[in-house]
């Protein structure tokens, strides 16, 4: 037995992976070998496209020797400072370039380990907040059908996609979802801003039947990523937070996907969606992947409510073993020096026409695709191969587009990350006019393959 399959004999019964079937005596994963721009390469140096580009989140590709020096550097020279105790330069440095990238007067960074842990953080935030407020009452979130925050216990909870969930636990309690808000669910006589009217009024009236006094906040991605490239309509963003204001309920943007250059800006938030929030988390591209991190940004008005209340001491008694960890921000400098130097966001507004363009295109020429969409370097095909009369058999004919596409695109070269009956990508965003014709290529050939088979 060679090496190669020693490593995969090893992995099969030790390796427990994120949605593994403890029904299967192996999972039987592919093995990465090493990546380089936007490719990945199996263990059988097989080159594929990695259209994820991890999990929305190496954002400038693979093989960055800049990232892995500074990473190397850091830990020689400092690997680890306890946040209880010390500062760290790197830390220190990275919360200034982060606040100084941030919209209006979010300037007060807290970090984390990954995009869980910032909405973890950014919750008990929140109830932090009006407890010292004394609006004790103040604690349930409004959060959004088809969402996701995040796998930790309070961050799964506001996530709204069912589907996920399965046999896992989460908190019922002080927790409300409102429902989804793809325009493209409409009836075909309302018009989009019929829609959007509607689901504006559905946070409005949410919040005035459960009590805008027992409200703490509203959490919502610019853009439903997980939940397959979900794009609210126009000026939702902007009139839910006007709602929220009104209200004296905190807008908490969870930007762990669109932050760091994926719509072409820092933050999408403002940039994009013309809204300021109260709290905005970030995680993915911060680091590129290329090691943990997430970040809690808190705005400066939050911050001086708290110190101009009657108490003596606001102790925040919330963090982790490796908040603001020194090689990871040294990390994080690296990816915003590079981001800088080769100007990314210009770069990533300069392709996506096309990129746009060509999966448009998609949906004009496949009929076992119901929709294709996207905004920026993120793009999803929502699959549609037949109908089915109940739930249970609509999930099965979902579960196999998935399976179906996943497996095409893999034998030509590309991955793609298939939720159910939808496939998502979103590719580093140095990704060139050429790649990009050579992942919608292969998609497009991947689904002739299918429309073939059926």
């Amino acid at each position: 037995m060679d090496a190669k399959s020693n490593l995969n004999n090893w992995e099969d019964p030790n390796y427990v992976h994120p949605w593994h079937d403890f029904k299967l005596e192996a999972n039987h994963f592919a093995m990465a070998s090493r990546g380089e721009g936007i490719y990945l390469y199996d263990n059988n140096g097989k080159r594929h496209i990695d259209g994820p580009g991890g999990m929305w989140c190496v954002n400038l590709g693979y093989g960055r020797t800049e990232i892995a020096d500074a990473i190397a550097d850091q830990a020689k020279r400092l690997p680890y400072c306890s946040p209880w105790y010390y500062t760290n330069e790197p830390a220190a440095d990275l919360a200034k370039q982060i606040a100084q990238r941030t919209p209006g007067d979010l300037n007060n960074v807290f970090f984390t380990t990954c995009g869980s842990t910032a909405i973890d953080s950014a919750l008990r935030f929140v109830q932090f907040y009006f407890n010292f407020l004394d609006k004790p009452q103040k604690k349930t979130i409004i959060a959004r059908d088809k969402g996701y925050h995040g796998s930790t216990y309070l961050a799964a909870s506001v996530s709204g996609k069912e589907r996920d969930k399965r046999k896992l636990d989460t908190i019922s309690g002080n927790i409300s979802f409102l429902s989804d808000v793809n325009p493209n669910l409409r009836d075909k006589d309302e018009t989009v801003e019929e829609w959007c009217e509607n689901k504006v009024n559905e946070l409005e009236n949410r919040i005035l039947e459960l009590g805008a006094e027992t409200i703490a906040a509203f959490v919502a991605e610019p853009i439903l990523a997980s939940g397959g490239v979900i794009i609210p309509p126009n000026g939702y963003h902007k009139k839910t937070k006007q709602i929220c204001e009104k209200y004296d309920i905190l807008y908490i943007s969870d930007e762990v996907v669109t932050g760091f250059g994926r719509l072409g800006h820092w933050f999408a938030s403002e940039a994009v969606f013309d809204i300021i929030p109260d709290i905005i988390t970030c995680a993915k591209g911060l680091t590129s992947g290329y090691i943990p991190m997430g970040a809690t940004i808190i705005s400066n008005k939050l911050m001086k409510n708290l110190q101009s209340t009657k108490y003596e001491e606001i102790i925040f008694s919330n963090g982790f073993t490796y908040s603001g960890h020194p090689v990871s921000a040294a990390a994080g400098l690296k990816v915003i020096e590079i981001m800088e130097a080769e100007n990314i966001l210009e770069h990533v507004k300069r392709v996506t026409p096309y990129f746009q363009e060509r999966l448009k295109r998609i949906e004009a020429d496949f009929e076992i695709v119901k929709e294709a969409r996207g905004i920026g370097l993120l793009g999803c095909l929502e699959g549609n191969i037949g109908n089915a009369k109940t739930e249970q058999a609509r999930l099965k004919k979902d579960y196999d587009f998935g399976y179906l596409i996943d497996k095409e695109a893999e034998k030509r070269g590309l991955v793609i990350r298939p939720i159910i009956n939808m496939c998502v990508f979103s590719p580093a965003l140095t990704i060139t006019t050429e790649e990009i014709s050579t992942l919608f290529d292969i998609l497009e050939s991947s689904l002739k393959a299918i429309e073939k088979s059926l």
